[in-house]
């Protein structure tokens, strides 16, 4: 069975941090490709949709397990050196629309899981971030916020419909006016990751969510 915790544990030894979400993808995937060399893995993998006018692709996939991978990487200033490397993160501001991007990864591979016409039966979306207005609890005014909904905070769980509100401002959110419609239940648990530099955005946390199953992965475990 595909451990998660275990493989995030075992990548935060050696990677604590990333330059990019594209960084992340790779040491992941490569990680994968250390506990089982056999696996056959997929980076940007294009998946077969029922609907032939769009191209959807997964940040990982393991086509011998039909399982799909999606990331998110999202990152608060920072400079740190580890290993003699030198890392830059620059601040990705709009928590909104980070928080939207991810319940997105989350729907989109629940209707991968259970459509009949694609290769994924499983799949995993990860956020790794060290923006601690991701998995803190909200101000009291939260309810006034354009992202109430989405918000992605300790403990809280996401399920149904949610959009942002009607007062957002259209140029705002630009091609994300859909609502989010989750089949699943989903209740988050954040995870600690690493613990980098100095200053208040030195922490990294992850919120992983599986969705379909059981993912059974021989011996990716």
């Amino acid at each position: 069975m595909i451990d998660v915790p275990k493989l995030m544990y075992d990548l935060a030894s050696d990677r604590p941090v990333f330059h990019s979400e594209a960084d992340f993808q790779h040491a992941l995937a490569w990680r994968m490709h250390e506990v089982d060399r056999d696996a056959r893995i997929r980076l940007e993998w294009p998946v077969e949709w029922p609907d032939p006018r769009k191209r959807i692709y997964v940040d990982i996939y393991l086509p011998n397990l039909k399982v799909a991978v999606e990331l998110k990487y999202r990152t608060r200033k920072l400079v740190h050196q580890h290993d003699g490397e030198w890392f830059r993160l620059r601040y990705h501001s709009a928590q909104d629309i980070g928080r939207y991007d991810f319940l997105k990864d989350i729907q989109r591979l629940e209707q991968l899981s259970l459509s009949k016409r694609t290769d994924v039966r499983a799949g995993f979306a990860i956020l790794l971030t060290n923006d601690p207005l991701y998995w803190k609890e909200p101000q009291p005014d939260v309810k006034e916020a354009i992202d109430a909904e989405l918000k992605l905070h300790e403990g809280s769980k996401k399920e149904g419909e949610m959009a942002f509100a009607d007062h957002a401002a259209a140029g705002g959110i630009d091609g994300r006016e859909e609502p989010i419609r989750l089949k699943g239940s989903h209740r988050l648990r954040w995870q600690e990751y690493s613990e980098v530099g100095d200053g208040p955005y030195r922490e990294f946390r992850y919120l992983a969510i599986q969705v379909g199953g059981p993912c059974e992965l021989g011996e990716l475990r």
